[in-house]
């Protein structure tokens, strides 16, 4: 049974805080606040360096190489916010970075990950999805950091988890967005220690929801009818039998939300708490807006904000 164990998200704890920030746990206001409705908080990781969460576990799987790792150069396969990651994480290590990037990745990624110094290789989403499943690809060389598949990212992901529970002791319900499984498996790994009363939900969008689909039959699973949309950072298309177990075993379950749905979050978080979600995020808040986790205090982790703007006005224009 694949575990990360609490020590390995404390010890990354240690380190991490060189590259990335401690994110603040806001709460949203809404309309129906009474003494004896759900309370709903918002964990920013909007306000990383790199405007997402993956510079935890990047900085933490990076900062683990030997030196003859890092003298390979590394590399990494996303849809953007593990790019810059890595690439932030690699430019501190001093080694050469390149990525294997999504064509679903919006332009602000791509500048940003440039930016950072790394190198860009385009491609299909279906090749970056084999290669995140095969940990592979005959157009990369030097050393793999995988996005979400990988013990120490995962670690460093986990120390979200620490920080929900020193912000919120009593915290019932933590809700984010799945893409590989990595975000969800440190958060539930720290708080399966920690608060173990509290229940872990992914949120994925209706249009590619495969760890509803895995648990629906039980096993790791594609989904059937897959689509690509304006979600760009979560919503793959099947649940990695590596990250089963942990997934399987950690989490209460896959809380599953419309485009519509997403895209009337992101409009309330820009609204009421002036923040920029991308599509993922907007898939959290959404799933912890609708009722159906449960629970008093419930944490929406606002995953990431790197979203082109004028996208980000047509699909919070379209849901007015």
């Amino acid at each position: 049974m694949r575990q990360i164990p609490l020590a390995a998200i404390q010890d990354a704890a240690s380190f991490i805080y060189q590259a990335a920030s401690r994110t603040p746990l806001v709460r949203l206001e809404l309309p129906t606040d009474s003494s004896d409705g759900p309370e709903v908080y918002l964990k920013l990781e909007t306000l990383q360096p790199i405007g997402s969460f993956k510079i935890r576990g990047a900085y933490n799987a990076i900062r683990q190489l030997a030196p003859h790792e890092l003298a390979q150069g590394v590399w990494t396969v996303s849809a953007g916010n593990a790019a810059q990651g890595v690439a932030l994480a690699a430019r501190k290590a001093g080694a050469a970075c390149s990525v294997l990037v999504m064509d679903t990745a919006p332009e602000t990624k791509l500048r940003s990950i440039e930016k950072l110094g790394a190198s860009i290789v385009k491609t299909t989403y279906d090749e970056c999805w084999r290669t995140v499943e095969t940990h592979r690809s005959d157009r990369m060389t030097g050393f793999f950091v995988h996005p979400f598949d990988d013990d120490r990212f995962i670690a460093g992901n986990g120390t979200i988890g620490l920080e929900i529970v020193e912000d919120l002791p009593d915290v019932d319900v933590v809700i984010a967005p799945l893409g590989g499984g990595g975000l969800l498996a440190g958060i539930a790994s720290a708080l399966r220690a920690l608060r173990p009363e509290a229940r872990v939900y992914a949120a994925e969008p209706d249009t590619a929801a495969p760890l509803a689909e895995s648990l629906r039959l039980g096993q790791p699973s594609y989904f059937p009818n897959w689509q690509k949309t304006w979600v760009d950072g979560a919503g793959g298309k099947s649940v990695l039998p590596s990250m089963w177990p942990l997934l399987s075993g950690l989490l209460a379950g896959s809380i599953v939300v419309t485009l519509d749905e997403a895209a009337q979050a992101m409009r309330r978080l820009a609204d009421r708490v002036h923040v920029i979600a991308e599509g993922a995020a907007g898939c959290a808040a959404a799933a912890a807006l609708s009722g159906r986790a449960g629970g008093r205090k419930i944490v929406a982790v606002v995953s990431g904000g790197n979203i082109d703007l004028p996208k980000f006005a047509s699909i919070v224009k379209a849901c007015s």
